[in-house]
């Protein structure tokens, strides 16, 4: 005959329970839990900032070009996240937190996670400037306060910078398109001309006469692109 569980048997039970999921807890690495708390408030954070400080500068039309614009909101973001991370306690790693924290919202924005990782390093890179001062857009978005209009401060900052105006960018994407596009056009041009009304040339000799027309076009305009933006450069710095 089977005896029936006690009041004791039962407290037991409950005991051994309990003591299994406290030790449970006690496996799950305390800092790993920590970090990963820490990365979703960042970029909660980086998200809220980022928001607010694009509606203070819409009615600014700043005219960057798209890499420079998107790599300084980025070291913006990252001081933002760095001092956080450090008014949550994390003052010894709170850079590599903010780090880590970037390259997730990165990833949640839509980026490939292998090219959020080289995006990390590159900006990792950019951070610093002259040895170990950090960029201005790192500083600037460290010393942020909310509602403030420190990223317009960035971006004045670079407002009469030649290099990385979008007009610059401009002429520079348009150089680029006229010598890959001109070069190939000449090139086909060149050896369909050979073919047709030169023939009994080997093909070795028919690619190389192309090679050489679509040369003779790129180089002459990369010249002048050279040309254009030492011209730009020195009437920025005697501007300056």
């Amino acid at each position: 005959m089977k005896k029936k569980k006690t009041g004791s048997d039962k407290a037991t039970v409950e005991k051994v329970v309990s003591e299994a999921q406290t030790l449970e807890q006690d496996l799950i690495p305390e800092t790993e839990t920590a970090d990963i708390s820490t990365m979703d408030a960042c970029i909660a954070h980086a998200k809220t900032v980022k928001h607010t400080q694009q509606e203070l500068i819409k009615n600014k039309d700043y005219d960057f070009a798209p890499e420079f614009k998107e790599m300084t909101m980025q070291l913006y973001l990252f001081g933002v996240m760095w001092k956080f991370s450090e008014k949550l306690g994390n003052v010894d790693d709170a850079r590599d937190l903010a780090f880590a924290a970037l390259k997730a919202m990165l990833i949640e924005e839509g980026l490939q996670k292998q090219k959020a990782e080289r995006r990390i390093e590159f900006l990792q890179k950019m951070s610093k400037i002259d040895g170990d001062h950090d960029a201005l857009a790192v500083a600037i978005g460290y010393e942020s306060e909310p509602d403030d209009n420190s990223l317009a401060e960035v971006f004045d900052h670079y407002i009469d910078d030649v290099q990385v105006s979008g007009a610059f960018w401009r002429l520079y994407d348009r150089g680029r398109k006229i010598m890959l596009y001109g070069g190939l056009g000449i090139a086909f041009v060149v050896i369909w001309f050979v073919t047709l009304f030169l023939p009994g040339n080997s093909a070795l000799s028919i690619l190389a006469a192309g090679l050489i027309a679509a040369a003779l076009f790129v180089i002459p305009v990369f010249l002048i692109g050279i040309f254009i933006y030492r011209t730009k450069i020195k009437k920025a710095k005697q501007a300056g």
